[in-house]
């Protein structure tokens, strides 16, 4: 499986993007996509339609994933493991829900989660 950041989510409704290519050519593969619920929410914040918020829920087939207790306690440690970035808040708790359901990170911004690939985020 794989997570989609924010940006990718973006992506998906950007005709021709090289998200939504990539996006594609991992359906094609059988790949299963998801979301967590923060960059789910992030998306959300748009400006995005409803009806485009339905088409990229469709891609990802529902597949938001919920944040709970254990993703809040992984991402406090990657927040302190890290340098306790403020800026880096949403990027841990995007990168914990990753870590914890054991699927790669697709994001546009690979640098704001390198850090986390030492603690187990596979990014794609």
């Amino acid at each position: 499986m794989i997570h989609l950041d924010t940006n990718y989510l973006i992506g998906l409704l950007v005709r021709g993007s090289s998200e939504a290519a990539k996006v594609d050519q991992w359906l094609v593969s059988g790949e299963s996509l998801a979301a967590s619920a923060i960059a789910w929410s992030e998306f959300l914040n748009g400006p995005v339609t409803a009806s485009e918020a339905n088409q990229v829920e469709a891609v990802l087939q529902s597949q938001i994933i919920p944040f709970a207790k254990a993703e809040a306690a992984l991402a406090s440690d990657l927040f302190n493991k890290t340098g306790r970035r403020r800026g880096s808040r949403f990027d841990c708790l995007i990168a914990a829900t990753a870590i914890l359901h054991q699927s790669g990170l697709a994001t546009v911004n690979q640098s704001d989660f390198k850090g986390f690939t030492a603690h187990g985020l596979k990014l794609v």
